[in-house]
């Protein structure tokens, strides 16, 4: 079951979706068993900007149909916390019984090439972090286009963050485009080690008591994540992993070691778990036992 992953060794194929697992909170809730027992072959932090954010006004949850709808915002403690606060307590997982590391991956984000370079950077110079993921579903600055819709745009921004890291590179890619496959070509191109999808798909859902048509996130809109972005997944995965000879990590509304098996059959090299581990925690676990 051990896989390697752009010079990673991982005990498994099995990851966290960004945002989806707190492992500092899990350590709280269920002890140091977690510490030693983790669930996922490698750790993929929060998506952290520069500066700290206090995220989207309430509310920011909607329960699907066949899955959730966040509007969490990307509340989190800037690159500062994060380095200083959650980066020490993030160290040290482990799984198998406390036999293998669990590398740690950092996502970031920024609405700038300028931004991205900042945070690639300074997260270049600590050891404990493994590898880093792009997160380019950030409107841009300039177009109000997501960094990642448009090939061009991402290949730009992709050659100039690749120098300032010597670690390996993953790109995650937005599904919010006409063309996810040219976007990976494109961030293979500029240098990506790898790319992974799928990230939500933009959805909406209005109040249920009120005047007509009022939303009831907070911020209007959020993503929507879940079984019911599943096949979408599995569609997007198969086109990327057609164009790109990079590893590509496959998500989307994976519950069972026969979900990820549909994304690695179609080409994926690792599979992420999001929503379900808010169900089930140890789902990470579950889903790489199932493929065992």
């Amino acid at each position: 079951m051990s896989v390697s992953f752009c010079g990673l060794e991982l005990a498994h194929p099995v990851i966290n979706g960004s945002g989806t697992f707190d492992a500092v909170a899990a350590e709280r809730a269920f002890g140091p068993v977690v510490r030693e027992e983790f669930p996922f072959a490698a750790y993929v932090s929060k998506t952290i900007t520069l500066e700290p954010r206090a995220g989207n006004p309430p509310p920011r949850l909607w329960e699907a149909a066949g899955g959730l709808v966040n509007s969490i915002g990307l509340a989190n403690k800037g690159l500062d916390g994060y380095l200083r606060e959650d980066l020490p307590a993030l160290s040290g997982l482990r799984t198998r019984g406390g036999t293998v590391a669990v590398p740690l991956i950092t996502n970031v984000m920024g609405s700038t090439a300028a931004e991205l370079v900042a945070l690639v950077e300074a997260c270049d110079e600590r050891q404990e972090i493994a590898a880093l993921e792009l997160n380019v579903s950030c409107p841009n600055v300039k177009t109000g286009l997501d960094i990642g819709a448009d090939p061009d745009s991402l290949r730009a921004v992709v050659a100039e963050v690749r120098p300032r890291t010597g670690k390996p590179l993953i790109v995650k890619l937005t599904p919010n485009t006409a063309d996810v496959a040219s976007c990976a070509q494109a961030a293979q191109e500029a240098g990506a080690d790898a790319v992974s999808l799928i990230n939500t798909l933009r959805a909406m859902a209005l109040a249920p008591a009120g005047p007509p048509g009022r939303p009831w996130l907070g911020a209007r809109t959020g993503g929507l994540s879940g079984p019911a972005i599943r096949a979408i997944a599995l569609a997007q995965v198969a086109a990327v992993a057609e164009r790109v000879a990079i590893p590509v990590v496959g998500m989307g509304g994976v519950q069972s070691s026969r979900h990820a098996r549909d994304l690695l059959d179609v080409g994926a090299t690792l599979v992420a778990v999001g929503t379900e581990s808010f169900r089930d925690p140890v789902a990470g676990a579950r889903v790489a036992a199932g493929l065992a």
